[in-house]
């Protein structure tokens, strides 16, 4: 070995060392690492930071952007009112969101669907109080496991393809990949949803679903009908269901400024109708979407919109010497004053009976507010209230929820069709969600997960330098040789372990580009077929289960599940061995040597 290789393998075994033991957090861990490949020559210093632009380390960062605006426009809502029930035990939810996962794998980048359904894993979570990072895991290897059933699920399946093109001739066609693909996925699908999920430790970093604020969580609010709502003409009782799905508690209704007897489940709705509700702000707001239901009278929230880009929510507590103090935010001109909107308020105890905008506040309460974007430290001071722990409370732009499909699925479409580069598709709707208003450009960089960004952006240089130096040939022509003499089956076996392994160190496009002319040159030194080589480092190379690096969909998942970097192969080693074990007898199968 070369004093590069030398130094490269070294610094990869000590990197691994370090993010295993936790001691020190993964992104210094990795950066560490670049600054000293750097330092010693082996990562020439024109190249230390390409990491950071590569499109690997884009596409993380803009596919979690992307996710925040799919759950601010509804669409998220949408999905988990349609398909998932939060008191599903987490089994059968498992079950339900990796078959899902897997299908749009199939049809869609990998990656794009574990960006759609990230975000409602995680506010199923939180519904059901539970740490996402107990599910967030087994949907992104669904997610992954899907991707190899189909040419466009996956890249290393594109890159299979386009490399027995130039070899060979043909590439493989869309479907070539399904029978051993298949056969994989569905065994690593069964392991995940029955035993995988189990073998997850919790995760270290991730809050509980539950809200560590939950007993002053509950809100008595109001909602109103607006002109032309669907809801019109129905009796209250009739939203009971949604409301309850919803975790909503419908109380009364008001009418005319006028509070009607009870809660008046028999009453028709009309426009201008004001729910009485008890909910979580989060609960209000998903009920709110769902049956698109204003914060106030129309004009009111017309006034409120205009005012600025976007609203946001934020929670106050009332002190002594609050300006509100035994008055109501009518009565202080809350809504002409500072374009705001008061939409609940917390007394624990105590029912309150009265129109929120008329009911007198006391100190102690703590109240709902909606203000204009970035303009709630001008509310709030002008109150004279104090903020409460800020809990990433956000406006569902829920009228925009069929936009936001539409960019998305259209930029999906277009990328999966190889018209628009993903990265480039991803950056187009994140433009367009900011034009559009579904995302204000303020938060964009706030649903980054920078620590993510580091340890990609320092990990992608090291890989190259270990390819450009000759320490992946130095691993084929060791692969070579070992094998010989060996039967086809235990060949095919190391072709896939030694791919795997890489996959988890390099980045799978990166492992499929060396490993398939490997595979090749394999066949052709055999004098067999070598398709099936072909196919074993498809699978293979998609496979990357043990590290969060190896895998753009496991990179998503570290931040938001709360991951430490050596959780991932106690679920991910026992799959891939399974996948392992199935492949080989259907690559033997359905492509003979």
């Amino acid at each position: 070995m070369t004093t590069d290789q030398i130094i490269l393998f070294s610094l990869f075994g000590l990197v691994f060392a370090g993010l295993l033991w936790g001691k020190f957090r993964y992104d210094l861990v990795a950066f560490s690492a670049l600054m000293v490949g750097v330092v010693t020559g082996v990562i020439p210093t024109k190249h230390a930071f390409d990491g950071f632009g590569h499109p690997a380390t884009l596409v993380v960062a803009l596919v979690l952007v992307v996710s925040a605006g799919l759950v601010r426009s509804g669409a998220v809502f949408l999905i988990t009112r349609t398909l998932i029930n939060h008191t599903r035990g987490l089994g059968a939810h498992i079950a339900l969101m990796g078959g899902i996962g897997g299908v749009l794998s199939g049809f869609m980048n990998n990656v794009a669907a574990l960006a759609l359904l990230m975000p409602v894993d995680i506010q199923t979570a939180r519904k059901a109080g539970r740490a996402p990072g107990l599910s967030l895991m087994p949907l992104s290897f669904a997610t992954i496991l899907g991707g190899m059933v189909t040419l466009i699920g996956t890249p290393p399946n594109i890159i299979i393809a386009t490399i027995r093109e130039d070899s060979l001739g043909t590439p493989f066609a869309m479907f070539d990949f399904a029978p051993v693909g298949g056969v994989a996925a569905l065994a690593g699908l069964a392991f995940v949803a029955l035993i995988g999920w189990r073998l997850i430790p919790r995760a270290k970093g991730a809050s509980d679903g539950a809200d560590p604020m939950a007993e002053i969580a509950q809100y008595i609010a109001e909602l109103t009908v607006p002109e032309g709502s669907k809801q019109i003409g129905k009796r209250v009782r009739d939203l009971n269901e949604i409301a309850e799905k919803n975790d909503v508690a419908i109380l009364g209704l008001v009418r005319a400024g006028k509070r009607r007897y009870g809660n008046a489940q028999n009453i028709k709705l009309q426009a201008e109708d004001a729910l009485v509700l008890e909910a979580t702000p989060d609960a209000l707001d998903e009920f709110r979407a769902a049956l698109s239901l204003d914060f106030a009278e129309s004009k009111r929230q017309e006034a409120l919109r205009a005012d600025g880009d976007g609203l946001e929510v934020v929670e106050v507590v009332v002190p002594e010497e609050s300006r509100l103090n035994g008055k109501t935010a009518m009565g202080i001109g809350l809504g002409w004053r500072r374009s705001s909107v008061l939409l609940g308020i917390s007394r624990r105890g105590k029912r309150i009976r009265t129109q929120l905008r008329k009911t007198r506040i006391e100190a102690g309460d703590i109240l709902l507010l909606l203000t204009p974007q970035d303009r709630q430290n001008e509310v709030i001071d002008w109150l004279g209230c104090l903020p409460l722990a800020d809990r990433g409370l956000v406006v569902t732009e829920d009228k925009k929820v069929w936009a936001a499909i539409g960019m998305f699925g259209a930029a999906v479409a277009a990328a999966s069709l190889g018209l628009v580069y993903l990265p480039v598709a991803l950056g187009l709707v994140v433009v367009g969600f900011v034009l559009t208003k579904i995302m204000p450009i303020s938060e964009i960089y706030h649903h980054i997960s920078w620590p993510v960004v580091v340890l990609l952006g320092s990990m992608i240089p090291l890989g190259s330098a270990l390819e450009t130096s000759g320490g992946t040939e130095l691993i084929a022509n060791g692969l070579i040789d070992l094998t010989a003499g060996m039967p086809a089956w235990a060949i095919l076996t190391i072709l896939m372990v030694v791919t795997m392994s890489l996959s988890d160190v390099l980045n799978n496009t990166a492992t499929t580009i060396v490993a398939a002319p490997i595979a090749i040159q394999m066949a052709q030194t055999l004098g067999v077929n070598p398709d099936p080589f072909l196919m074993a480092v498809a699978v293979a190379a998609s496979c990357a289960f043990l590290t969060p690096i190896g895998h753009k969909n496991n990179t998503l998942i570290l931040g938001p599940g709360g991951y430490g970097f050596g959780d991932y192969w106690r679920m991910g080693l026992p799959l891939e061995i399974i996948v392992v074990a199935v492949s080989i007898p259907a690559i033997l199968l359905f492509w003979p040597l």
